[in-house]
């Protein structure tokens, strides 16, 4: 029997809360957003399957694009996403192409280039 979470992704984990750990007022932590998107590790890891809208993926999307409601929440979800792809760089497209796969608007390109200061507005 196989575990849904591969060491990496534990350690990824670890890592995103301890450089994450300040927090937003009614936004979730980046630890929280590393769980949500745990919901894609076989997406993030091995390219397929493809998440589709209604997927638990894709819901995890969802409830992230929620949370780009003002700049200041923008830039910090698009910090964490950039802490994301630097602990996954060799997965940066997967993660990069996630939102577009569900339809959801998070308000910044996730992108290894992306620079979260210009959410700022």
């Amino acid at each position: 029997m196989t575990t849904p979470f591969s060491p990496v992704v534990i350690s990824f984990f670890i890592f995103l809360q301890a450089i994450c750990s300040a927090t937003i007022e009614n936004a979730a932590d980046c630890a929280a957003v590393g769980t949500l998107i745990s919901s894609c590790t076989e997406f993030v890891n091995y390219g397929y399957p493809d998440p589709i809208p209604g997927s638990s993926c894709c819901d995890a999307m969802t409830v992230l694009g929620t949370y780009s409601d003002s700049s200041e929440k923008r830039r910090w979800l698009c910090n964490c996403f950039m802490a994301l792809i630097n602990v996954y760089s060799s997965n940066a497209t997967a993660i990069s192409t996630l939102s577009g796969f569900c339809g959801v608007v998070l308000g910044f390109t996730i992108d290894p280039n992306t620079d979260c200061n210009l959410y700022v507005i």
